[in-house]
């Protein structure tokens, strides 16, 4: 598993063990194929984990997840920022700056059609009542958990624990403070996992650390901008299995935002629970076609 990139270097850990850290480099025929950290790779060479020592990562794995972004909604080049993690940990401050729900839709947007399980966590819960803002994505049944500084990591921990998840947020919503809490010795952990250059974490870099009870969070740099403009409404509706049927009997074109826009779009027929996820998935694609990240 990679658990750090840093200037041609790959941190791996062998079985998935952070006691067994490798340092590697690109074979030559793999070319430029992307590797980030979650990858499964195959390695040769000197796997004994030395100082100084470097192995070759030959082969990646086809990814089961991908946690991908674009610079901006112009920008057609993909960036996969984390590979084959099972949950996205949405961070998201009460105040201080204060939340916003664009930010977290498009969040929710790129982990519905990469695969993970999203989870909304809101920090500095001790300045703000969660109880509004985290009833804005009810209806697509996200769940929510505290983590302000006053708050017990318990239930947190419990949902992270044996799986790998990947954590994003805005700059200043506390994500560091968390994922300190979370993992007591992170600032040890970071070099040791990484084993790359100075063993150096910095904001820039992803990096995969282990949770003391097991599984791993893998912590990405402060998101300025979140651009999706690798989607489309297509693939936002066919994460959700009661709608993505019904679309098919949508009109050629169909945006899915309903009236006026689409006044004969399919998911206008359906009621009840069906209903309010549309209402909801809507609100996703309006914020994927507005960029209101902000």
């Amino acid at each position: 598993m990679v658990v750090s990139v840093d200037r041609g270097r790959w941190g791996c850990v062998l079985g998935g063990d952070p006691d067994r850290p490798v340092v590697t480099m690109r074979a030559r025929e793999l070319g430029r194929t992307p590797i980030v950290v979650g990858d499964d790779v195959d390695i040769v060479g000197d796997l004994s984990g030395k100082v100084d020592t470097l192995a070759r990562i030959v082969r990646v794995s086809e990814r089961r997840t991908v946690l991908r972004r674009t610079a901006d909604d112009t920008d057609p080049y993909e960036r996969v920022v984390v590979a084959n993690a099972e949950q996205l940990l949405i961070v998201s401050a009460l105040a201080d700056p204060p939340p916003r729900t664009g930010f977290v839709e498009r969040a929710l947007v790129a982990a519905y059609v990469g695969g993970l399980n999203p989870i909304l966590c809101l920090t500095k819960s001790d300045l703000a009542d969660p109880t509004e803002f985290a009833a804005a994505f009810a209806d697509l049944d996200v769940p929510v958990v505290l983590a302000g500084q006053s708050e017990d990591l318990g239930e947190l921990t419990g949902v992270l624990a044996g799986t790998v998840t990947a954590l994003i947020g805005h700059s200043g919503v506390g994500k560091s403070t968390m994922v300190n809490r979370l993992v007591p010795d992170a600032h040890r952990a970071t070099g040791v996992v990484s084993g790359v250059g100075k063993g150096r974490h910095t904001s820039t870099q992803s990096v995969a650390l282990p949770l003391p009870g097991g599984g791993w969070v893998i912590d990405t740099p402060g998101i300025r901008s979140f651009g999706l403009a690798h989607i489309a409404p297509e693939d936002v509706v066919a994460a959700f299995s009661d709608l993505a049927e019904t679309i098919d009997d949508c009109p050629r074109g169909c945006t899915h935002l309903g009236p006026p826009a689409d006044p004969e779009c399919a998911l206008d027929t359906l009621t009840g629970d069906a209903a309010r996820r549309v209402r909801a998935v809507r609100s996703l694609l309006e914020a994927v076609r507005t960029n209101d990240a902000w």
